[in-house]
């Protein structure tokens, strides 16, 4: 039950700090208006914090299951969940295991656009 907890204040708390800066840098426009700059600026800091929380999770010992946990699955998963593909992707290659690396990379990109894809037909001739 505590992990549980852990787990969903760090999700909540990551996704209102996504929200909020999603919509302070929604009107910023140094490329154009279509790129979307909080989602981008999310991602990579999301990426940013869980390589620190992991960094300090493996050098520090008052860094434990709980804060990593609450920080690492819970805030950084809430926050973004590109932080955890990349983390993964990195975990894989540490490993050598190169094959599922590519097909995973591969896969969640060209999965993902074609789930977006089928999810606005879907709401396009059925709704």
């Amino acid at each position: 039950m505590v992990v549980l907890i852990l787990v969903g204040l760090g999700g909540l708390l990551g996704s209102i700090a996504r929200y909020l800066i999603s919509v302070s840098l929604s009107d910023f426009s140094f490329f154009s208006s279509a790129f979307p700059y909080g989602t981008f600026v999310v991602n990579i800091a999301g990426c940013f914090l869980m390589g620190v929380f992991y960094g300090l999770s493996k050098t520090y010992h008052w860094f434990d299951s709980s804060l990593v946990l609450f920080l690492i699955t819970g805030f950084c998963g809430g926050f973004t969940t590109f932080s955890s593909f990349s983390y993964e992707n990195i975990d894989l290659i540490q490993r050598a295991e190169y094959l599922a690396f590519a097909v995973y990379s591969i896969a969640s990109f060209v999965l993902g656009l074609l789930a977006v894809i089928a999810g606005l037909m879907i709401t396009k001739y059925f709704f």
